[in-house]
């Protein structure tokens, strides 16, 4: 290959990847951008950035998170339509799609129906006490319910609704802090969301020393 056939092949780089990005327009699909974002939020198992959401459709973020309120507001009827029975919102970092709380009942029943899915109410007090005083302790969070909770902490870790989040420094004991997926399940988009139950609960400075007392450690 001469020098002219080397510029030519260089140059010629740049037009591949540009057709390559234009052959990828999601408004010329049947229905546009819209039905294109719906068709990715439909197979999402989690929620999505609108940042991410905008990189695989390869359009701006501003315009997909305006997609983002435009599909959220037709699904609740917003535009004239039926209220359909799933709605677009955000949670934790990201949007998804889910079905609308006026049929939890209904979609309860087909989900929950000879399954045993529902977290007992010892597991309900847990997760709340580490939802609001995390991170916290094992220890901790026994002290403030006054029984021993390794069990139902194994619970809500397997469910991926708390994890480890590191170690305390003067006892060595693990940390525990809710998940993403514990936001998700919520429907919050961050802890700041949780209603204004904390105060309620004993000061984690209150409960310094009990891990050592209970020598939780990893």
């Amino acid at each position: 290959m001469d020098a002219t056939d080397e510029a030519s092949g260089a140059a010629g780089e740049p037009e591949v990847a540009q057709a390559d990005e234009l052959a990828f327009d999601v408004d010329d699909l049947p229905g546009g951008a819209l039905a294109a974002l719906e068709a990715v939020l439909m197979v999402a198992d989690e929620p999505i950035p609108a940042v991410r959401l905008a990189a695989v459709l390869a359009l701006p973020t501003a315009r997909v998170e305006a997609l983002l309120d435009e599909l959220a507001a037709e699904y609740r009827g917003a535009f004239g339509g039926r209220p359909r029975g799933f709605e677009l919102r955000r949670a934790g970092e990201g949007w998804r799609i889910y079905s609308s709380a006026a049929y939890a009942d209904v979609v309860g029943r087909f989900v929950l129906e000879g399954q045993t899915a529902r977290l007992t109410q010892a597991a309900l007090e847990t997760l709340a006490v580490v939802a609001y005083r995390q991170p916290v302790t094992r220890g901790q969070v026994s002290a403030v319910r006054g029984v021993n909770v390794d069990g139902v902490m194994r619970t809500l870790t397997a469910r991926g609704l708390v994890g480890e989040v590191g170690t305390e420094p003067s006892s060595g004991a693990v940390l525990y802090a809710t998940t993403g997926y514990f936001l998700e399940r919520m429907g919050l988009s961050s802890l700041d969301e949780l209603p204004p139950l904390a105060p309620y609960l004993p000061d984690i400075d209150a409960l310094e020393g009990v891990d050592a007392a209970t020598e939780e450690t990893r």
